[in-house]
């Protein structure tokens, strides 16, 4: 009997993180329906707010350049610095990598977790100031999954090397470990964990909001795998682009965690073959679960000061979540897991201003005094 889609699974809850809401629109006026997605939760404006100073740049990837896919090494970033930075200059301050999800990229993510609003609503209700950092990790087929590849590029080392020595070398950064953080939505949970694990020299606490892929994952259905196999038997990559939301998500991890440097025009090794699992293959891509990682890098996270975990009691990513706070637990790795009303997507704005940022002004060092 073949293993269930795990990936599927994993990716549900992403369906709705499209256009238009992210969700299906509803009659404002009309009762909701027993089913219908919560409602967006989103904080008002704080009066007088001070408003932060918000930076587009391009960061060159040394990590990234010259992978299959073609992906651009240089890539689009914001930096929002703090209402204090401008007028203090001789003041240094922690910075907050903040990972955006699949299908998405960090300009599209603005718009689901109202920056700056809510960076500007979290300083003026108390949390401590810090630089806060999106990045662009985009890809051919709709993400990076944050990882090592030589098809897709080396995002894991552009975030924890490329961007955070840019962002050192170019802004008033306390340039230490324990003045830094990283955080993420969905796939850019996965990647916080992830990252987090293989980098504790680099940053002290982590917060994966609603982590995707967390477990190790089975083949595709048979269907969904016909669709996959035959788009890269015919190397059709236009065709790729017009794939359903969970088949072209799965292409994407094939991208990310079964490369093959042999294989133009896709450089990658699908999980299946004439639509039976490949189990080398998923073994690989298991490889790359963080459920499946945890054993190997405790003491990595033992040396994290703050570990953070939450996910929407209505999202299907809320199992995997609960699985990675218990093995933590069981090895004495001091975390904190949250589970919220809301569903994927419903409450990322609300996360980000009242539970996140204070969470790193909380955990993250500050200058002394400041």
């Amino acid at each position: 009997m073949r293993s269930p889609n795990l990936l599927v699974v994993g990716l549900l809850a992403l369906s709705a993180a499209l256009p238009a809401g992210r969700a299906a629109r509803a009659d404002a006026q009309a009762a909701p329906a027993p089913n219908a997605p919560p409602a967006p939760n989103v904080p008002p404006p704080v009066p007088n707010a001070a408003p932060v100073t918000v930076e587009r740049v391009a960061v060159r990837g040394a990590s990234l350049v010259g992978n299959l896919e073609g992906n651009a090494p240089d890539r689009g970033v914001i930096v929002y610095l703090p209402p204090s930075y401008a007028k203090s200059r001789a003041r240094r301050y922690p910075v907050l990598y903040a990972l955006h999800g699949y299908s998405i990229d960090h300009e599209k993510w603005t718009t689901e977790i109202h920056t700056p609003q809510t960076i500007e609503g979290a300083f003026a209700t108390g949390t401590r100031e810090m630089i806060v950092v999106l990045a662009d990790a985009r890809t051919r087929h709709n993400g990076s999954m944050y990882s090592t590849s030589a098809t897709v590029g080396d995002f894991e080392g552009f975030i924890a090397r490329d961007l955070v020595a840019y962002v050192d070398a170019h802004y008033r950064t306390i340039a230490d470990r324990r003045s830094r953080g990283i955080a993420g939505h969905s796939m850019g949970g996965y990647g916080a964990v992830r990252i987090a694990m293989r980098h504790p020299d680099v940053f002290s606490a982590f917060y994966a909001m609603s982590p995707c892929c967390l477990s190790a994952r089975g083949a595709p259905a048979a269907a969904m795998a016909r669709k996959i196999e035959a788009v890269v038997a015919a190397g059709d990559t236009a065709a790729a682009r017009s794939l359903d939301f969970f088949t072209r998500a799965t292409l994407a991890s094939a991208a990310a965690w079964s490369p093959n440097p042999q294989a133009p025009p896709f450089y990658l090794d699908l999980p299946t073959k004439d639509g039976e699992p490949r189990p080398a293959v998923l073994a690989r891509w298991a490889a790359n679960a963080p459920l499946a990682m945890v054993d190997q890098y405790v003491p990595n996270l033992r040396r994290y000061t703050a570990i953070a975990l939450d996910v929407g009691d209505r999202d299907g990513l809320r199992t995997d979540t609960a699985e990675l706070h218990r093995l933590l637990d069981a090895y004495g790795i001091a975390n904190r897991f949250e589970l919220y009303p809301g569903d994927h997507v419903s409450a990322v704005a609300d996360r980000m201003q009242n539970h996140v940022l204070p969470f790193f002004a909380h955990h993250l060092a500050f200058e002394r005094g400041r």
